[in-house]
């Protein structure tokens, strides 16, 4: 169809802008040829008429429909134009954050100036091996198809990265080369891959700098090859430079920087070394402060210095030479602060002493002066004599910097050819990959030489990348046989010509560097003669005559044209250059200058800022001053050209692949783009090129299956043929009439631009008008369905409703009627009854009023009268119980310090009950103790009587006394009356009145005095009593509180202690787990290092030419004595293999690279010393686990009772073990004095002397034992019955205490007593909680040591009844044996007792030793003894035979009855087999050989036992245990590990073979444990088997061996699963559709990229899950552990779960909803063969979460907020990277689906902020769950194995 009857209503265009350099818009009617005006509106809203161009008419372009908007190839869009071009990148940009996209055979990278996680190895493993366009676009995925193309093709390949400085040219090279790095590997183990990879920080800080667009500008241009072995493995690499910017190192603009390598010096200048070189501040310096910026924020240059130090010393920099290098960076750097004094215009002077000038000629080694002189100065040479000419300050000043500029070149590429030799390859190299890192197109406000050479570069490079676009299509064009038509493209030769073709622009500027007044000016005028008007690409300013501009592919580029000359020059005096060449104390300086006698290769072309490196031939060593080869006065240009030539032939004899760095900002700011930045660097980089080029011909291209699927729906079903290439023709031919817009190529349909997007439209309005007639039908019936349903529920309703109204009224009427009668007889009754009430209640207030009035009277009568006497009594009876209460008072108190003081007393006796001893000692005098406490307590009752009655005395005489007074005063009396009768003594009488009076008054005053006292005293007594009434209640409710708290906090202690024990286990399971992951990642480890120390010996033993290769004996005594046989036995190889070279004679010649095995020694080493560490942190793991276990099953309180007999049944048992000791130490003695054998035989004294000590320490254990229980019984009887006599002395103290108060009168006694007592409590209770604790800590430590004394103690008792169980001639081997072992044990705890002490540990070494010979020489003494007996026995049976047929000869023969003779089957007995298999020893490698190397599984073995190998294997370690053959089981065990190794390696990819292998593996382990004699691993042994059980020898330690092994041969059967797995799971549980028709195939038109890679079949879900059956098949039938099945399965699932993940977030095309419809289908099949294997618990359904999550991720809603908050919930197992890097990939593949918003994607990162999970966006698909290998007996009876004959095993017999 036209393209016109595109533009209907509503269709969208894109118009220009001038800010947004495209809008679009959209038609408001449809647009009819002819017409001037489009009626368009904006997305803003606003209407706008667009007129077209009068005289080319031409349309705005139109808008791609929205579903093909993001789409990963820019070719894939049906409209193909710029608008489209810039839109889909920043929609793939800001929305999405996708920073690659294709372009065809292009990789557009948009810097995002942020770090990205998509670089890491897992990205670079899911990208490895994939093909170019099933991924989403990525720089990984470019190396990738280079590198595969590579190993195709067998042809080179090229890489090249381009773009402006900003753009991140750097960082795509870098990564490029660290995917070839991390994919292919090294040839050798001398990290090649590393030594590139660090080639990068060294050439970043001395060629990057940072610029006013980028901090990590690279200002110069390299090409690196990477070259390749014929196995595709890095083996070195080499680096060509370009245009290095020399300049840049004596002039910076603002808020730039010089390299990066002077403000690293600058800011380590602190370091020792660096004190000579006088650094100082980089504002110091000259060359670093002109840019005024010396800081990169974010970045730490003394930090990047020590990265860059590494780095030289890796690449071979020696540390002398990094110096040299520092020197001269350092003495540059001085050069710059050099100042120049003026003596006239045209002379000038250095100051004398110029410290700057000092260091620098000291940093390199020259004369002062001299140096000095030829600054000033420069020499002119004529025909026929010399000149020394001054120079004026301006020319010394350019000469300065001239000299700067050319050392620090020079020192560049002598830096850069140490690192080419550093990677060169010491083989023959067979490839290499090209990465290309070069300069973009470049325009400034001024532009100079350094832009003419960049851009004339960059004209070569998109020449060569039009030419190679244009024969991509054709070749395309061609293979599907389309009729090719001339696509016109942009060829730039024209401008190419203009600067390098015969007196082109190079060519008159060289001519014009000739001339001797040569200058800008007159080339200038030259250019303007030559090309101006002449050339359509050259024109001249109008406003200058100094300039020129030159039209280039990108855009018109003015140059000035000042300086020009003076940088194709690029000149330097020669006399500077012989000053430093003169140096002798720096012998680097001459080495940089070396070059300068040398012919310059066309590849060094150095222009005048930049240098590339340069290539030198030797010139001869006399030439002449002055003399100079025509090569050495080349050009800047000309060496530029021709280095550029080079460059161009080796991309043309490459495939190139382009990758276009685009800067979306000329701010930096992250994920931001400039539309009119943007669009610039695409027109300038070649990209929109490339699309106007597919444009021009059939840019989308479908196959005719794609085309089919896809518009299936514009078929019917008669248009439908078997053929497909025949159906799309017939449906084509009726859609598009014009049969000039597409074409059919043999596999693909050709369509021109949108023609696609029409297709899409017809499409999209078929599938609409179909949901609209669905939805209308639908709606229609659902409508109608509610309406019946609605009517039929009214009508019941309103029946309901009528009924109920009828019955209410009823009702109403019923209950009205009804309520009038109630009312009524209400009524009556309440009148009725309120008038009784209130004539009742009137009556009786009468009666109770007048009752009242009566009693009344007669109580107030009463009371008076009986009040006197009741005043009478109380008053007596107050006084009473005021002297009681005082008098208990007072007892109280005496009761309560006494209390304190027997506490006391009580406490200290307690202290020294706890020591054993002190009991003892306190036991044997306790009762005699209480009879005299007893005695002295009668004594004091005795004094307390005689006491009281002294007291009662005292009142009897107090009463006399008084009585006598009283009779006194009677007298007295008298004698007064006789006073007044007698009248001559009247005055005396008078006077002695009034003293009597006054003395009453005093008597009286003092009474009253006393009274108070007594009143005073008497009210504190109570106010004390009252007060300590109320402190007691206080402290009894305090008591209760504080124990109601302790019970709460012990309730919640122990809550929180089960809670922290469940989470510890818990914590201890995970910990544990990850400790056995790491162990068996040590394992896979060391067995890589194995394989990889085993390849090197086979290739040091091919590079030797050893005769027997591979025949060296290994000791194999070692395996047995280290429980890490697989560590201990490889190192030892590794460590003998020096020694066993040196002695191997053929060996001596051939060139060793000890720094390899040294290498490999020492990373074996510290992963042996990583694995001991981690087993003795998985033991202390496990052992805190127990002990918190048993801490728990102890938790109720011991009794201090059960405590002591713990202590003396720990101290009884040290004891035990001290007495045996000593009696062993005596047999040791009683051996060692005599030598004769006799003594050590039967009945000899030692032997008796042996039986007799065993007896008796038997029988006095057993005397012991009971000793201990009859004391606890005692201890605890007494106990029970100190309790009682304790509270009884408390009672019988409490009376004392109690007389004590009465005697107390006085109050601050009573007050000072009860502040002791709180002071007294107080410190009770600190006491007693330290004593708690410190009791708690011995506690725990008296149960360590009787745990252990238990243990040390049982495994002697068994020790003991194991030898009396053996024969007599074997106990004492036995116990010799046991002693041996025990000294062992000893050994290792004395070497930790004496580990702080060497000479004590020496000395008890020596000694251990002594007594270990002594042991072995009796050992050997009994055997020989044991043979002699064994002789003899045989001679005494010989005898005894011979003796019993002599007897038979005397027998007569008339003694014989005669008996009928008949014949008679004598049946053959059956031989009783004991389960073992015996060989001999030579026979063990035909053993080893038949039955471990030779097996296959597949045939022989398949109808074998299942695990035979293991059995018979386990048999013949029983007969070599059953000879006690210590030689042979080690040598046994050692050579079936090792033919394992061998097997496995040499068919480690076969499964079946490493399946039959793991299942024998794990059946020996199980074996060696069911039949070791350990009671845990003999539950479910039958008697037989019990009795099959190895008596001599503890294998535990191989067991670990085995278990090793176990390990190793699993994760080699995970990597075979995987290898096979892999290639099936992309295809079968994404890419297949099992559900036919659920999956539409997008519109993408995706060019096949990937047409290099064969097809190798398309594998479905069938297909995965017929490899399931076959994998779970073969393990049940070579009898694999059901649980070891499991944990197979369960990293199968995990494996196709991750790979299916991981593909599925690296591919935007599969990230739809039908897709994830498709992936739950899939995972529920999976479901299903795990139900049907019974394998539903096994773990691994649980393994394919985070992939069911993704699915249903993508088919929830992504709308609302509640959306967002239910896939944050649903999303547990996925990270919240995964969540929004599918949220961002998803694709509707229909219009009808919707895109996720940006916001709701912000929405989801915001919910889910606050997660804490990795970052990582890639599920690791390699890791492997931890194996284990849980026991599991055998019911198998080794007696009834049979030996097939078919093993080839008939050289070995069963016993």
């Amino acid at each position: 169809m036209a393209a016109s009857e595109l533009y209907t209503k509503y269709a969208r265009v894109w118009i220009p802008d001038p800010e947004e350099v495209w809008k679009s818009a959209e038609l408001l009617k449809d647009y009819k040829p002819g017409d001037k005006v489009l009626q368009l509106r904006l997305e803003e809203g606003k209407d706008l008429e667009y007129c077209l161009d009068p005289k080319t008419k031409e349309l705005p372009p139109l808008r791609n429909p929205d579903i093909l908007v993001g789409e990963n190839d820019l070719t894939a869009l049906s409209y193909l134009h710029e608008p489209a071009v810039l839109h889909n990148l920043k929609v793939r940009f800001i929305d999405s954050k996708l920073i690659y996209t294709y372009c065809g055979i292009v990789l557009v990278a948009i810097n995002p100036y942020e770090q990205l996680p998509i670089y890491g190895e897992d990205i670079i493993n899911a990208y490895s091996g994939q093909n170019m366009g099933d991924m989403d676009p990525h720089i990984f995925a470019v190396a990738e198809e280079a590198y595969k193309q590579m190993a195709r093709d067998e042809r080179n390949q090229s890489i090249i990265v381009s773009g402006e400085s900003g753009a991140g040219k750097t960082v795509s090279a870098k990564y490029a080369m660290r995917y070839f790095a991390t994919v292919s590997g090294s040839a050798s183990e001398a990290n090649v891959e590393e030594k590139v990879l660090a080639s990068n920080p060294i050439m970043e800080s001395i060629g990057n700098a940072k610029t006013t667009r980028n901090d990590n500008s690279s200002r110069f241009g390299k090409y690196i090859e990477i070259g390749f072995d014929k196995r595709y493995r890095i083996i070195g690499a080499n680096m060509r430079t370009y245009l290095l910017e020399k300049s840049r190192v004596v002039f910076q603009a603002e808020e730039e920087r010089n390299y990066h390598i002077f403000y690293q010096l600058c800011a380590s200048a602190a370091l020792p070394e660096f004190k000579t070189l006088r650094l100082e501040n980089a504002n110091y310096f000259h060359y670093t402060k002109q840019g005024g910026s010396p800081v990169i924020d974010g970045v730490d240059d003394a930090k990047e210095m020590v990265n860059t130090r590494q780095a030289c010393t890796l690449l071979g920099i020696s540390d002398s030479y990094q110096m040299g290098i520092f020197r001269i960076l350092a003495g540059i750097l001085h050069l710059g602060n050099v100042e120049f004094a003026s003596r006239d215009s045209d002379s000038c002077t250095v100051p004398p002493k110029h410290e700057p000038l000092t260091i620098f000629c000291d940093l390199m080694g020259v004369e002062y002066d001299e140096m000095a002189h030829w600054l000033c100065h420069r020499k002119l040479a004529t025909a026929t004599e010399t000149y020394i000419k001054p120079i004026s300050k301006l020319h010394a000043i350019n000469a300065r910097d001239a000299l700067a500029k050319h050392i620090y070149a020079n020192l560049f590429n002598w830096i850069v050819d140490h690192v080419n030799k550093a990677l060169h390859a010491t083989v023959k190299q067979h490839s290499f990959i090209g990465v290309l890192d070069i300069y973009g197109f470049e325009t400034f406000e001024i532009n100079s030489f350094e832009q003419f050479c960049i851009n004339y570069a960059n004209e070569k490079l998109q020449q060569q990348f039009n030419m190679h676009v244009f024969k991509l299509e054709q070749e395309e064009y061609m293979k599907e046989q389309i009729p090719w038509t001339l696509i016109d493209f942009y060829d730039n030769q024209p401008c190419i010509n203009l600067i390098e073709a015969k007196m082109g622009i190079l060519d008159l500027l060289d001519e014009e560097c000739k001339m001797p007044k040569g200058s800008d000016d007159t080339w200038a005028q030259k250019l303007y003669n030559t090309h101006l008007n002449k050339c359509a690409l050259f024109e001249k300013p109008r406003l200058s005559n100094k300039a020129f501009i030159i039209k280039h592919f990108a855009d018109k580029v003015e140059y000035q044209c000042e300086g020009f000359l003076e940088k194709n020059k690029d000149t330097v005096y020669e006399e500077q250059i012989k000053v430093l060449k003169s140096s002798k104390k720096f012998k680097l300086l001459p080495e940089l200058f070396q070059d300068e006698e040398k012919v310059l290769s066309p590849t060094s072309a150095t222009p005048s800022g930049r240098v590339p490196l340069s290539r030198t031939a030797v010139k001869p060593a006399k030439a002449r001053p002055g003399q100079a080869s025509k090569e050495h006065k080349k050009t800047v240009g000309h060496q530029f050209r021709n280095s550029l030539h080079l460059l161009m032939e080796t991309l043309n004899a490459t495939t190139p692949h382009y990758v276009r760095c685009i800067k979306p900002n000329d701010f930096k700011f992250p994920f931001t783009f400039d539309e009119k930045r943007a669009v610039q660097q695409l027109r300038a980089c070649g990209v929109l090129e490339t699309i106007r080029i597919s444009a021009a011909g059939f840019p989308s291209r479908w196959t005719y299956q794609e085309f089919f699927s896809r518009y299936r729906v514009l078929m019917k079903q008669r248009d439908v043929l078997s053929d497909r290439k025949q159906t799309c023709k017939n449906v084509l031919e009726k859609l598009i009439l014009d049969k000039d817009k597409y074409q059919f190529g043999k596999t693909k349909i050709f369509f021109r631009a949108g023609q696609v997007a029409y297709l899409e439209k017809i499409r999209a309005d078929k599938l609409r008008a179909a949901c609209i007639r669905i939805q209308k039908t639908i709606r229609g019936w659902l409508m109608r369905k509610k309406y019946v349903r609605m009517r039929k529920a009214a009508i019941t309703i309103q029946r309901h409703v009528r009924g109920y109204q009828a019955r209410c009224y009823a009702k109403f009427l019923r209950r009205t009627r009804a309520a009038i009668t109630i009312q009524k007889f209400q009524r009556m009754y309440v009148v009725r009854k309120r008038y009784q009430c209130m004539r009742a209640a009137t009556i009786a207030l009468q009666a109770l009023l007048r009752g009242y009035m009566a009693r009344n009277k007669y109580q107030m009568m009463l009371r008076e009268h009986k009040s006197i006497i009741i005043q009478k009594h109380v008053r007596g009876w107050l006084a009473r119980v005021h002297y009681r209460r005082t008098l208990k008072a007072i007892v109280y108190l005496q009761c309560c310090y006494r209390r304190m003081m027997a506490k006391r007393e009580l406490k200290k006796l307690k202290i020294e009950a706890r020591s054993v001893e002190r009991y003892k000692k306190l036991h044997i005098g306790l009762e005699n103790k209480i009879m005299q406490l007893q005695r002295k307590i009668d004594e004091q009752n005795k004094e307390y009587k005689s006491l009281l009655e002294k007291l009662s005395n005292l009142e009897v005489t107090y009463s006399t006394e008084t009585e006598k007074l009283r009779s006194d005063v009677e007298r007295l009396r008298m004698s007064e009356e006789e006073a007044k009768n007698a009248t001559n003594r009247v005055l005396s009488l008078q006077e002695e009145i009034a003293k009597l009076r006054k003395e009453l008054h005093q008597t009286q005053s003092e009474k009253k005095t006393i009274e108070e006292w007594a009143d005073k005293y008497k009210h504190e007594t109570e106010q004390l009593v009252s007060e300590l009434k109320e402190q007691n209640t206080l402290l009894k409710t305090e008591k209760e509180e504080l124990n109601r708290r302790i019970h709460d906090q012990a309730r919640e202690i122990t809550e929180t202690m089960e809670k922290k024990l469940v989470e510890e286990t818990k914590q201890l399971e995970l910990d544990l787990n990850d400790e056995r992951l790491r162990y068996q990642n040590l394992l896979n480890e060391f067995s890589r290092l194995e394989e990889r120390y085993d390849d090197l010996k086979d290739e040091m033993n091919l590079m030797v030419n050893i005769p027997k290769p591979g025949h060296k004996r290994t000791d194999s005594t070692h395996s047995s004595n280290e429980s890490e046989y697989t560590f201990s036995s490889e190192i030892t190889e590794a460590e003998d293999l020096p020694v066993r070279m040196e002695q191997e004679p053929s060996e001596k010649k051939a060139p060793l690279d000890m720094s390899l095995f040294l290498k490999l020694q020492k990373r074996v080493t510290e992963l042996e010393q990583e694995k001991q560490s981690l087993q003795d942190e998985l033991d202390r793991k496990e052992e805190q686990a127990l002990r918190a276990k048993a801490k728990e099953e102890e938790r109720p309180p011991i009794r201090g009772a059960e405590l002591e007999y713990e202590s003396l049944k720990r101290q009884e048992l040290e004891s035990e073990n001290k007495k045996l000791k000593n009696e062993l130490n005596e047999l040791q003695k009683a051996l060692t004095e005599t030598r004769s054998p006799e003594v050590t035989a039967p009945g000899a004294p030692a032997y008796r002397v042996l039986l007799d000590q065993l007896t008796s320490v038997s029988e006095e254990l057993e005397v012991r034992k009971e000793e201990v229980l009859i004391l606890r019984s005692q201890l605890v009887s007494q106990k029970e019955a100190i309790q009682p006599k304790e509270d009884k002395n408390t009672m019988t103290d409490s009376t004392i205490l109690l007389e004590d108060v009465q005697k107390m009168k006085d109050k601050g006694e009573i007050a000072q007593a009860y502040i002791g007592l709180k002071e007294t409590n107080r410190l009770l209770e600190s006491q007693l909680q330290s004593q708690k604790k410190s009791h708690e800590n011995e506690l725990e430590s008296l149960r360590g040591e009787i745990q252990s004394l238990k243990e040390e103690n049982n495994r002697q008792q068994q020790l003991l009844a194991q030898n009396l169980q053996l024969p007599p001639e074997a106990r004492i081997e036995a116990s010799l044996q046991h002693e041996i072992t025990r000294l062992t044990n000893e050994n290792l705890f004395y070497e930790e007792l004496y580990a702080d002490d060497p000479k004590k540990y020496q000395s008890y070494r020596i000694s251990l030793y002594k007594r270990m010979i002594d042991l072995m020489e009796q050992l050997e003494k009994q055997d020989k003894t044991v043979r002699k007996l064994k002789k003899q026995l045989k001679v005494f049976a010989k005898k005894i035979g011979e003796l019993e047929v002599g007897q038979m000869e005397n027998i007569s023969p008339g003694q014989i009855i005669d008996e009928p003779i008949r014949p008679v089957n004598i049946p053959r007995k059956e031989k009783d087999f004991q389960g073992m298999l015996e060989y001999k020893k030579e026979d063990e490698q035909k053993l080893v050989k038949n039955l471990i190397l030779e097996l296959k599984p597949r045939g022989v073995a398949v109808n074998l036992i299942p695990g035979l190998p293991a059995y018979i294997l386990f048999m013949c370690v029983r007969h070599a245990d059953y000879l006690n053959d210590d030689q042979k089981v080690r040598s046994l065990l050692t050579s079936t590990i090792n033919g394992i190794k061998k097997v496995l390696k040499k068919r480690g990819d076969d499964f079946e073979t490493v399946s039959f292998w793991l299942s024998n593996t794990c059946r020996f382990l199980h074996c060696l444990k069911q039949y070791s004699g350990e009671e845990g691993f003999m539950k479910h042994n039958t008697p037989r088997q019990n009795e099959h059980c190895l008596t001599n020898f503890d294998l535990a330690e191989y067991r670990q061996v085995l278990s090793d092994l176990a390990i190793q041969i699993y994760q080699q059967l995970v990597r075979v699963l995987e290898n096979i797995l892999q290639p099936m799971i992309v295809s079968g549980m994404l890419e297949h559709e099992t559900i036919q028709g659920v999956s539409g195939v997008k519109p993408t038109g995706l060019r096949k990229r990937t047409s290099s890679i064969a097809d190798e079949g398309t594998y479905t879900l069938d297909s995965i899950i017929r490899q399931l059956n076959s994998f779970h098949s073969v393990m049940c039938q070579h009898g694999m552990d059901p649980e070891l099945i499991k944990q197979v399965v369960k990293q199968m699932f995990y494996i196709i779960g991750a790979v299916t993940l991981n593909n599925l977030l690296l591919r935007k095309d599969m990230c739809s909803w039908s897709k994830g419809m498709q992936i739950r289908y899939n995972v529920s099949q999976l479901e299903e063969w795990l139900r049907d294997k019974n394998l539903m618990n096994s773990g691994a359904k649980e393994t394919l979460e985070p992939l069911i999550q993704a699915a249903q991720l993508l088919q929830v809603k992504k709308k609302t907020d509640e959306d967002a908050e239910a896939i944050c919930s649903m999303c547990n197992a996925l990270t919240t990277a995964q969540i929004v890097k599918v949220l961002n990939l998803y694709t509707p593949v229909n219009e009808f689906e919707e895109r996720v918003l940006v916001s709701f994607i912000r929405t989801i990162q915001m919910r889910l902020r606050d997660r804490k999970d990795s970052p990582q966006l890639l599920m690791d698909a390699k890791h492997i769950f931890p194996v284990t290998f849980p026991f599991n007996p055998s019911s198998l009876a080794l007696e009834t194995i049979q030996i097939p004959a078919s093993l080839g095993l008939g050289f070995i017999s069963r016993v």
